[in-house]
């Protein structure tokens, strides 16, 4: 939408730097390697050619990724990006224009048509609220796990430290999706991740989290410029136990994958493969432009002729 490639967000916690990998015990999913093979190069325009990380540098934490990705033949590097710059390029992108290169517009031809928009479950619906909008978009490999009341016959076999483990394996930065599966009595009662939780999961290189159920400690989880897409907050919570980690869930209407890639803001989530980052940026800058270009006419229509010379209200008639 106009705008949003004027903006740049910057928030603490949000690193650009890959982890190592190969943690023992934990088998990173959706790639094997901390730089991601895109599909094609993407010609960047960004102010700087330098995107620095701002976020926390652990002990062991690799600088940022500035490798060129994969590019098309004949393109030399330095026409190609980083993960680091793909990464900074779509911060500067809300989520609806995101969408509507992955999947809402089939028929336009920026449109990747990664999902049938209306069978597939590739985005959350209005369940899922946004708890610091101000924050901006961010963007992360997803880190999944299942939340539940506990299992004497499952007891002790996973636990939150799992979740660290897989969060600390994954490419970074991260985002975790938790599905949250309660009795219908409690769904709307458990405020699963408060600031100590949020906390650890910064120290691995998390930068956000997703979940159909309620979290808590908002204020305190504010101040660390975390984000938080969630189905509502509450302040409290019983026991609990994690079912599992790294597998398919569904939140808030989307599936997720590990690994796969979460963009998300103030209007819900959208995932896509990891793989297809640098194509969804390119083609999100270009229909950005297009949109202006579009506005721009709209804001000196008086008629509605003037409307429809302009490409109509939404979309362009065939013509005559």
């Amino acid at each position: 939408m106009p705008g949003a490639l004027a903006t740049t967000v910057r928030r603490a916690g949000d690193p650009d730097m890959l982890a190592p990998l190969g943690r023992p015990g934990i088998t990173p999913v959706g790639g094997t390697s901390g730089n991601l093979q895109a599909s094609h190069a993407v010609r960047m325009s960004l102010a700087s050619g330098t995107v620095r990380s701002e976020g926390l540098r652990g002990p062991g934490r690799e600088a940022p990724d500035q490798r060129p990705y994969a590019g098309q033949s004949g393109e030399s590097a330095g026409m190609t990006a980083s993960k680091d710059e793909i990464f900074a390029g779509l911060r500067k992108i809300d989520t609806p224009t995101i969408t509507n290169v992955v999947a809402t517009y089939p028929k336009n031809p920026l449109c990747l048509g990664l999902y049938n928009p209306w069978t597939e479950n590739w985005y959350t619906d209005s369940s899922i609220r946004c708890i610091y909008p101000e924050m901006g978009p961010v963007i992360g490999h997803a880190v999944t796990c299942v939340y539940g009341l506990p299992d004497p016959n499952y007891s002790g076999r996973l636990s939150f430290m799992d979740v660290i483990e897989a969060l600390d394996a994954m490419p970074k930065p991260t985002i975790l999706v938790i599905q949250q599966k309660w009795p219908p009595e409690l769904m709307a009662k458990a405020g699963l991740a408060g600031e100590i939780m949020v906390t650890s999961m910064m120290s691995v290189g998390c930068i956000g989290m997703l979940s159909n159920g309620p979290s808590r400690d908002v204020d305190a989880v504010r101040k660390l410029g975390f984000q938080l897409l969630l189905g509502g907050v509450t302040a409290g919570h019983g026991e609990m136990a994690v079912q599992a980690v790294n597998v398919p869930v569904s939140v808030g209407g989307m599936d997720v994958a590990p690994g796969e890639l979460i963009h998300m803001d103030e209007n819900g989530a959208v995932k896509f493969s990891a793989d297809r980052a640098a194509q969804v940026l390119e083609n999100a800058e270009k229909m950005l432009v297009g949109e202006a270009e579009h506005l721009a006419r709209l804001r000196t229509a008086k008629t509605a002729a003037e409307v429809r010379a302009a490409g109509g209200a939404y979309s362009a008639r065939p013509k005559a």
